[in-house]
């Protein structure tokens, strides 16, 4: 599958699912969900033996909603199986030596992200319990001491760092934390400022603490990721800086786009170079072009390159979840 083809692909798919924007009432809270029931997870290798280290991870928004549904119903075939297909385009960057853990979970639509933010928090409320009480069944009954990777992508990071936020001034978990992959998605320095376990990472081997970043093009002043005048914390995937430093397009190892099994479709090493904007502490993008890439949803604006935040610097990632799991077990 080349490139364009790729791009249509995804965007078809991500067309389909985004249904109606509203949800009149706020629906009924359902019971929480019982994850001692294995058809609630995407992924339970429990039984994987001798791995280095365990990957929970959340997967991004890929339920559309509807006026009378804002989260994901876990009876509905059709998105669990587009659930699974998500988390495969990003499960090759993590799955090496580790066992890999992704609950299912009652996302929010994306026609939540329609509403003010102030309205969105109910149905956040609804997949963060979740997201809680999947973590805490991993950790009780299948984590045995074994140091860990939090990871998510888009609405999949917002979870990630609420996470950190409300269980991790825990120092035993924050001790088996490798790193917290929070991509797509905000980290201000007001949050590290009321929530003091949240460490953002400063280099390509520090542990313990969060690699974020939300990719766009030069001249984008405003997302649904960091508004405008809203400053987010971040880190340059390419030469692991936090400054505006530029890292060019040869420290690109490869860009990879993949499909709904994990396939790699098409990989480019050298796509791009970045350097994170240190006013909004985006990561700006300057060697692809809106039309070869572009936003793909409506709320977002043509050079938002969300979608491509995993793809962008694939190998980059997947060679740092290496090293930070290496320089994890060096320092015990």
């Amino acid at each position: 599958m080349n490139k364009k083809r790729y791009v249509c692909s995804l965007l078809f798919s991500l067309a389909f699912l985004l249904l109606l924007t509203g949800c009149g009432q706020k629906q009924e809270e359902a019971e929480g969900t019982d994850y001692s029931d294995s058809t609630n997870w995407a992924y339970l290798e429990a039984d994987e033996t001798g791995t280095e280290a365990d990957v929970f991870f959340i997967c991004p928004s890929v339920y559309g909603g509807s006026e009378d549904a804002c989260n994901m119903s876990l009876t509905d075939e059709d998105t669990k199986e587009s659930f699974v297909g998500a988390i495969n385009m990003e499960k090759g960057i993590y799955e090496e030596n580790t066992r890999f853990f992704a609950p299912y979970y009652r996302q929010i639509g994306l026609n939540v992200y329609e509403m003010p933010e102030e309205d969105r928090e109910p149905y956040l409320e609804i997949a963060y319990e979740d997201v809680r009480d999947a973590f805490d069944h991993y950790y009780d009954n299948y984590n045995e001491g074994e140091p860990f990777i939090l990871a998510g992508f888009s609405q999949g990071a917002d979870m990630c760092l609420r996470l950190l936020k409300d269980c991790f001034d825990d120092e035993e978990l924050q001790d088996q934390l490798i790193a917290c992959y929070a991509i797509g998605w905000r980290v201000t320095e007001e949050d590290l400022e009321e929530y003091p376990q949240l460490k953002m990472a400063q280099s390509e081997d520090d542990t313990g603490v969060i690699v974020s970043f939300n990719s766009e093009a030069e001249d984008v002043t405003d997302s649904l990721m960091i508004p405008e005048g809203t400053k987010s914390l971040a880190i340059n995937p390419l030469n692991w800086k936090t400054d505006g430093t530029a890292a060019d397009k040869s420290l690109n190892k490869g860009a990879c786009f993949t499909d709904y099994s994990g396939a790699i479709t098409e990989e480019i090493p050298q796509l791009t170079g970045a350097y994170i904007d240190e006013a909004r502490g985006s990561l700006k993008v300057p060697d692809v072009s809106p039309e070869d890439y572009p936003a793909g949803l409506s709320i977002f604006t043509d050079g938002i390159y969300h979608l491509y935040d995993y793809q962008f610097f694939y190998r980059n990632l997947q060679e740092n979840v290496q090293t930070r799991i290496q320089a994890y077990g060096a320092g015990r």
